[in-house]
């Protein structure tokens, strides 16, 4: 019997085994031109908002406007669990701007009514880590996590 299966209080995710190695490329690289002043090349949010729409698909990005990104999570803890981020590589709230703050919250609002209409989402989690001592993975680069919940999930 495998070693997992003997801890029933232990989550098994296979899925998340590249994440945790530190493996975790698209293998899609911008043009340098296309890179925002203020990007870091290692961040996977700064990659996805210097890519054109044309890679959308291949990233993960579901919908975007001109201050912010929204990105499917690969390596969620629910199906359509969503990452919503500001374009700009900003660390902490006090970073971002008033337009910027209201444009997320609003992403927000919008893919809750969008989940729930397409997958029948019955609740949300939504989660901010501030901090790597707060179990940001990208402590640089701001996002909020929009997980779908339904009675009786056990992903989280």
């Amino acid at each position: 019997m495998p070693e997992y299966s003997k801890h029933p209080d232990t989550l098994w995710a296979p899925w998340r085994l590249s994440y945790i190695k530190g493996n975790d490329e698209t293998g899609v690289l911008p043009d340098p031109d296309t890179w925002r002043p203020d990007a870091d090349k290692s961040c996977f949010l700064c990659r996805a908002a210097a890519l054109p729409k044309s890679y959308d698909r291949d990233i993960g990005v579901v919908d975007r406007t001109d201050q912010s990104v929204v990105i499917l999570n690969r390596y969620p803890y629910t199906n359509g669990h969503l990452l919503i981020a500001p374009l700009k590589h900003q660390a902490t709230l006090p970073d971002i701007n008033a337009s910027v703050l209201l444009d997320l919250q609003q992403l927000l609002a919008i893919w809750c009514q969008r989940l729930t209409r397409t997958l029948e989402a019955q609740g949300f989690n939504i989660g901010l880590n501030l901090g790597q001592v707060a179990g940001a993975g990208v402590p640089g680069h701001l996002h909020w996590h929009l997980v779908p919940r339904w009675p009786g999930d056990v992903n989280f």
